[in-house]
């Protein structure tokens, strides 16, 4: 079956993660994904754990593309780009403002080759502002979008610095709304009453962070309340938190409706909760969630992981221990639906790679070829997609530009 993409072209201006995230999502279903990288490579292929020197994360990264290596400062290597534009549906790119405009690539110019170009340029504030030319990566956008300050422990609970995630997320929701982004305009580019226009898409890493902080803005707005961090809890509903075992781990437990709490306080045998006013209704369980959880910490810490994930299950009450990266390896539901797959890397052995989302079964997308070489595709893209003969081919790789 084809997949979702198969058919769309999109060629990526991309390094680093935002841009090349969104491209992977577009690949990963079927797209043509070209990827422009310099000569030496995306700077990813550096990061991350290394195997015989090449970057395990790189394998799963730049899976589904196709690279070529061009130097954008040399003239001959602008020419092969404005080519290209011709032959793609879609392009991505995550340098600063204005950039590809001062090497020649403005929208204008690259609409002449390609009228109904879709450009989705996504930049640390966006293509405007006081801020647009400041510099930023994900970490930036975190900071100034709100989350870095939500992810935080509790207040007083720690004097260490506010907590990362752990990936980079604000790259990551940019390359989705992105990715989110370039098929709303491809729609009203191409549906059958489309209006065969292009469209400049404009998405900033602290927009993509600040747009997902929920009741953040108009809690602020309407009551002048900042919402503080709240550790492992979710400060509107309780119980809901990260409880400790008795094997040194962590579980979580969401009971958080009257139903839950219900099943849970006849779980660990304290039915008389039920009765308290204290925890009538999802309101007075928030505003006595402090005592609610230590009456289950002193509950779960007398069980391991395994033990209460099974008891939580059988209760019917969300729950389970907090994953680490042998836990979602091994995990049943992930191998079952494909989440956790086995890909051969030419250049790493067999490698894990994660699965295609969205699931789509009549159409699925895969996994064809995973993170390839610096320009693996250089010379197959030249010739087969452009007609360039093997003396073009050669003065190319003559004046730097490959």
């Amino acid at each position: 079956m084809k997949s979702p993409l198969e058919g769309l072209r999109v060629l990526e201006i991309g390094h680093f993660v935002a841009a090349p995230f969104a491209t992977r999502l577009l690949g990963d279903l079927g797209a043509d994904i070209i990827k422009i990288e310099p000569l030496d490579g995306d700077p990813v292929r550096q990061w991350g754990e290394q195997l015989d020197g090449k970057s395990l994360w790189w394998s799963v990264h730049g899976r589904n593309k196709r690279s070529i290596a061009l130097n954008l400062k040399v003239p001959e290597a602008l020419a092969v780009v404005r080519s290209l534009v011709a032959h793609c549906d879609a392009l991505v790119e995550n340098f600063r403002p204005g950039h590809l405009a001062k090497i020649g690539l403005s929208d204008e110019s690259l609409r002449k080759l390609r009228p109904d170009l879709i450009i989705a340029h996504i930049s640390g504030y966006g293509q405007t502002g006081p801020y647009k030319d400041r510099a930023a990566f994900g970490v930036i956008g975190e900071a100034i979008g709100g989350l870095r300050h939500l992810t935080n422990h509790a207040p007083g609970g720690s004097e260490l610095p506010p907590v990362r995630v752990g990936v980079s997320i604000g790259d990551s929701i940019a390359g989705l709304y992105a990715a989110f982004g370039i098929m709303a305009a491809l729609w009203q580019r191409d549906r059958p009453a489309g209006d065969r226009t292009g469209r400049s898409l404009d998405v900033a890493l602290t927009e993509s962070v600040l747009s997902l902080m929920e009741g953040m803005l108009p809690e602020y707005g309407a009551l002048g309340k900042i919402k503080a961090p709240s550790g492992g809890a979710i400060v509107t509903a309780a119980p809901s938190n990260a409880y400790p075992t008795a094997d040194g781990q962590w579980i979580i437990l969401a009971a958080n409706s009257d139903r839950l709490f219900e099943k849970l306080a006849n779980l660990i045998a304290r039915p008389d909760l039920l009765s308290s006013q204290r925890f009538q209704g999802n309101y007075q369980r928030v505003a006595n969630a402090a005592e609610l959880d230590r009456i289950i910490s002193d509950w779960t810490r007398k069980r391991t992981a395994a033990e209460l994930t099974a008891a939580l299950t059988s209760a019917d009450i969300p729950g389970t221990k907090v994953y680490n990266a042998a836990d979602c390896a091994l995990d049943p539901q992930f191998q079952e639906r494909g989440m956790v797959m086995t890909v051969d890397d030419p250049q790493l052995g067999r490698v894990l790679h994660y699965g295609v989302v969205p699931h789509v079964p009549e159409s699925p997308g895969a996994i064809r070829w995973p993170g390839p070489p610096v320009g693996a595709h250089t010379e197959e893209i030249l010739v087969d997609l452009l007609g360039f003969d093997a003396f073009r081919i050669a003065e190319l790789r003559a004046s730097g530009a490959i």
